[in-house]
């Protein structure tokens, strides 16, 4: 049966886990060729070995212009060209309060969430454009939509790439180029531990602690998982969404919905308890 990315090639930063590695498994399984754009040499070197057809690491910082446009050109290189670059690789800075931002901190954060996939755009979309169109995917957040969600850097990043999202669709809709963004919820990853300050072996140990927390906090009563957003990378990806651009799409279990009493039949209206109904 013909997979819904059969014969096109894409790119993924921070494909070498967590979402990344999720979307890198599913787009291989749906037919395509992936280049995964990485600093963690030891994994993305395994999807490589795992894959020896369909994969090719390219050790990629993406706040380098140079190291970004390496990763592009072994696409070309190995697979011929470009049709999908999902601009993945993320960070997030610790949860301070705004009054203790750190200034070198806010400029690096920046650097990789927003940085990144300005640098991943400008330089795909002249190869994807050769190809006759394709799609960029940026992974945003809820935290980029409403306060409360994630530290104040991370979150005002993360609201930067759905705005450079929808612009960026305006600008490369005639070169047939569709630009869309996925805003993750809580997803089980090792993105929470970090920032809690935790080192990445540290974080990737609480997972698990994190999934069963995220249980209760919306009305789907289950983490996110990775491979969630995968899915969603995958729709933006293919033919399934052509007619689809400069839009976010939502994968949060419903996070955002409401407040708590819309879904919870055991949570106070604040209202209702503001006007003193009995419970």
């Amino acid at each position: 049966m013909a997979g819904r990315l059969n014969g096109k090639v894409a790119v993924v930063t921070g494909g070498a886990s967590g979402i990344g590695r999720a979307a890198v498994e599913l787009f291989v399984a749906e037919g395509a060729r992936v280049v995964v754009a990485d600093i963690q040499d030891e994994a993305g070197r395994a999807l490589e070995a795992r894959f020896p057809n369909s994969v090719r690491y390219a050790r990629c910082n993406v706040i380098h212009e140079s190291e970004i446009g390496a990763a592009l050109q072994l696409a070309v290189d190995a697979f011929g060209g470009l049709d999908v670059l999902f601009n993945n690789a993320g960070v997030c800075d610790q949860m301070n309060d705004v009054t203790a931002i750190d200034a070198d901190e806010w400029d690096r954060t920046f650097a990789i969430l927003l940085r990144g996939p300005m640098l991943g755009t400008k330089l795909a979309a002249p190869l994807i454009a050769a190809r006759g169109g394709g799609a960029i995917i940026n992974t945003a957040s809820v935290a980029g939509l409403q306060a409360g969600w994630g530290p104040v850097t991370y979150s005002t990043a993360k609201a930067g790439v759905i705005h450079m999202t929808r612009g960026a669709a305006a600008q490369l809709a005639p070169l047939r180029i569709r630009v869309n963004a996925i805003c993750p919820g809580m997803i089980a990853t090792p993105i929470f531990g970090a920032s809690l300050g935790m080192s990445r072996p540290q974080a990737e140990q609480v997972v698990a602690q994190v999934a069963e927390a995220c249980v209760h906090m919306q009305p789907i009563p289950r983490a996110g998982a990775a491979e969630d957003i995968a899915r969603a990378a995958l729709y933006l990806a293919c033919d399934d969404s052509a007619f689809v651009t400069g839009t976010h799409l939502v994968v949060d279990g419903g996070l955002t919905i409401a407040p708590r009493h819309a879904w919870d039949p055991a949570a106070a209206s604040p209202l209702a308890e503001a006007l003193g109904a009995p419970a």
